[in-house]
């Protein structure tokens, strides 16, 4: 198929997900909004992006940007909303063009379609910026005029300021003598005080250390030659000891009849976390390739090596220590096809066969396949299930591979008389089935667990990194969540979360 083909044809369902995940994924105001006014807006936007796609023609998204831009300020919306809902199409149109493109044409769709979103954020950023430095503007000039009436008129024109400042999504403050003089609600939020508490602080007491001398710097230049940039990003530092990346909007006003500097302030963590996992899912992508090609190189000689070993192994005359080197020699050719393995499942790209299954017939399944290997350390397995859980459209055998990913994990670590317990539950507050998988092995350290499910990660001597990774990557394909705990008193607890309500 070429793309024009794969646009026309994905178009209904592409909209159909689109319109869905911005009802549930997004935001709580995207949630709010008329099923039939994002029909209109999805649709405008997927058609308008294929003619960029198709014709390299930028003039329909122009409009449909414009347009929108208003719509969602008068909505209430944050810069960072509109920034994920537009995300989403990438997100929806990558796997359909690995799936159905290949090789040149492929590397093309996908240039093209980066291209197109990081002009379609960047664009609606910056009317959505301009808009927004209107209205601050506005806002400053008031000011301006404000303090130089009599006491009584400054009072009531302040407080109609700000009535308007606080309907502003993002923070505002003023900066008057390195000390904050006035700042919105949004700005109270984003550093974790109340307002009573930022008023008359200094400013770089918001500021993180890794960014205080380059903001120090830029303020001393902008007041005392007021040139410097006007467009920024820095850390903020939060109450609670954080650090977020932000970025500031910031203008030379005059207050009380002294230079003073009023900013707009908006964090930028969700946009900064998207550029990171677009970074990532690229390398990963260079990576796969790499991979791919070397297991395939590795594995042909090694079927060779192993086919000789088992021939050579039957020979009567070889016996005593000799065998036993070959039965060595065997059980490390094993462990490397058990790599590749788990690196072609890696650099592999998921498609789920899905199939409407019981998940404690799916467990059972699985503690089958490794029974025989437990029973060999002592290790008992113990189950709770839930009786009337609901049945799952899932690819029955990528879960058993999950599960006995999981459970292979358990089983190296635990010693002899070790124990794994399996509970199946249902969570009705998210519409979800949990099966939690607990041990009683030495545990996890807590600086570990956030990496546990990285590629390449591993706390084992003889370990890949690469099966919890995949275990990830199947319960994410599903719709689900995998997430590691300590145990209570010693051990991990593993929870995965699968949704019953995914349609088939």
């Amino acid at each position: 198929m070429n793309l024009k083909s794969i646009l026309e044809e994905w178009r209904e369902r592409v909209i159909d997900e689109w319109v869905r995940r911005l009802k549930t994924n997004v935001s709580e105001r995207y949630s709010q909004r008329p099923f039939e006014e994002l029909m209109i807006t999805v649709s405008a936007a997927y058609d308008a992006s294929t003619y960029v796609l198709l014709f390299n023609d930028y003039s329909k998204i122009d409009c449909h940007i414009e347009w929108i831009t208003r719509a969602r300020l008068h909505g209430g919306f944050t810069l960072s909303e509109v920034q994920n809902a537009y995300e989403l199409l990438r997100e929806l149109l990558v796997p359909i063009f690995l799936e159905n493109l290949k090789g040149g044409e492929l590397k093309e769709a996908l240039l093209k379609l980066n291209a197109c979103t990081f002009y379609t954020i960047t664009k609606f950023s910056n009317n959505f910026q301009s808009l927004h430095e209107s209205k601050i503007k506005e806002h400053a000039l008031n000011l301006e005029r404000m303090v130089e009436k009599r006491t009584r008129e400054l009072a009531e024109s302040e407080s109609k300021y700000r009535t308007l400042v606080e309907d502003i999504n993002d923070g505002y403050f003023v900066n008057q003598d390195g000390v904050i003089v006035f700042a919105n609600r949004a700005y109270c939020d984003m550093h974790g005080y109340d307002i009573s508490e930022v008023i008359g602080r200094p400013y770089y007491e918001f500021i993180a250390d890794e960014s205080l001398d380059f903001v120090r710097a830029l303020y001393n230049e902008r007041i005392e030659k007021g040139e410097a940039p006007e467009l920024y990003v820095y850390l903020r530092k939060h109450k609670n000891g954080g650090c977020f990346p932000t970025e500031n909007k910031v203008k030379i006003i005059t207050l009380n009849g002294r230079k003073a500097v009023a900013g707009i302030c908006r964090d930028i963590t969700e946009r900064v976390e998207m550029e990171r996992k677009i970074r990532e899912t690229e390398n990963l992508a260079h990576i796969g390739r790499i991979t791919t090609s070397l297991a395939h190189e590795i594995r042909n000689p090694l079927s060779s090596v192993k086919l000789n070993i088992q021939i050579l192994k039957k020979n009567p005359y070889i016996d005593g220590n000799d065998k036993r080197r070959l039965e060595i020699v065997t059980n490390e050719i094993t462990r490397l096809e058990k790599i590749l393995t788990e690196m072609l499942d890696f650099a592999r790209p998921i498609r789920l066969n899905l199939e409407e299954v019981d998940i404690n017939e799916v467990v059972d399944s699985s503690i089958e396949v490794i029974e025989v290997r437990a029973k060999e350390k002592g290790i008992s397995i113990m189950k709770k299930y839930c009786s009337t859980l609901p049945s799952l459209y899932l690819d029955r055998d990528k879960i058993e591979q999950a599960i006995i990913n999981v459970l292979v994990n358990s089983i190296d670590v635990l010693g002899r008389g070790g124990k794994i317990k399996i509970v199946t539950r249902k969570v009705r507050s998210n519409g979800h089935v949990a099966l939690d998988i607990c041990d009683n092995g030495p545990g996890i350290d807590k600086d570990v667990l956030p990496f546990i499910f990285d590629p390449f990660f591993s706390n084992k001597k003889k370990g890949t990194g690469l099966g919890l990774f995949n275990v990830k990557r199947i319960i994410d394909a599903h719709g689900g969540k995998v997430e590691v705990y300590p145990g209570k008193r010693k051990g991990v607890r593993f929870s995965i979360l699968l949704p019953f309500d995914r349609l088939k």
